[in-house]
This record gives C-alpha cells, sequence and structure tokens, in this order.
C-alpha cells in the first residue's frame, strides 16, 4: 500500500468521525478491527470498541457521553503500516466537564483496511507505540 493510500484512509476516518458518519467510516474499517478511545472509559466500558457493532457502540456512547467532541488532527506521519496523527481533542461533558488537549492516534492498517486504533493522551506512549521512542514530535 502506498503511503497516500494509508494516509488517506485515515483522513477518510477523521472526517467521517467529524460528520457523526459510522456508515462512512464502517467501509474504512476491517470487521474485527480493535478501538481503544477514552471514551470508553467515560462510558463505563471494560476493552476496546471491536468490529462493526463496537464502531457503532463507539459512536452511540460519544453522543451519549459527550455534548461535544471535536478531534482536530494536525500532523501525520506514516511509519511502516502503521500511521501516527498529532493534533488535539476538545471535549465538553453532560454537566461541564471539559478535556482540552493534546492527542496522538495510533492506526495500524492491513490492506485497504484500519485494523486497530488506539487514541494516547500521552505522546511519549505514542512515540513508543510505533517504535519512535525517545524522538520528539512536531
Amino acid at each position: 500500500m502506498s503511503e497516500s493510500q494509508s494516509l488517506e484512509i485515515v483522513r477518510r476516518a477523521f472526517d467521517a468521525f467529524a460528520h457523526r458518519d459510522v456508515e462512512g467510516m464502517l467501509p474504512l474499517f476491517d470487521a474485527d478491527a480493535e478501538f481503544h478511545a477514552p471514551t470508553a472509559e467515560r462510558a463505563n466500558r471494560s476493552g476496546p470498541y471491536r468490529g462493526e457493532d463496537g464502531l457503532r457502540q463507539y459512536f452511540s456512547d460519544v453522543e451519549r457521553v459527550w455534548e461535544e467532541l471535536r478531534v482536530i488532527p494536525q500532523d501525520f506521519r506514516e511509519i511502516g503500516d502503521q500511521v501516527l496523527v498529532m493534533g488535539r481533542v476538545y471535549a465538553r461533558g453532560h454537566g461541564g466537564y471539559v478535556v482540552d488537549s493534546p492527542a496522538q492516534w495510533v492506526f495500524r492498517l492491513l490492506g485497504e483496511k484500519v485494523v486497530f486504533v488506539r487514541v494516547f493522551e500521552d505522546r511519549d506512549a505514542a512515540l513508543k507505540a510505533v517504535g519512535l521512542e525517545g524522538e520528539k514530535a512536531h
């Protein structure tokens, strides 16, 4: 898979999320994809979201937990079969809880499908996850 194809798939996933378009996101993900997101903890879930049903549940949890949730991807870097995205998250929960912080996403792709996503709040942990431990990111 070429660099531009991997990055395009990840960009399309962010766009689908920004528009809350679960139907647009599903074709980008493998049937057994695993998605680790902080929203799971806020929704009292244990473990990642898995597959199509998991993605649908994630979108439902986002709507239930957050009054507003914006992801702001800023820097996309391809590292092997992974894409590291650096950016920010702004979230406002029902009841006034606010998150406004840097965020990192690690996507793993197999062929033209996303098979794994993890959201990192810790930049060093994200860099380590893609094998760039000790490097400085933009």
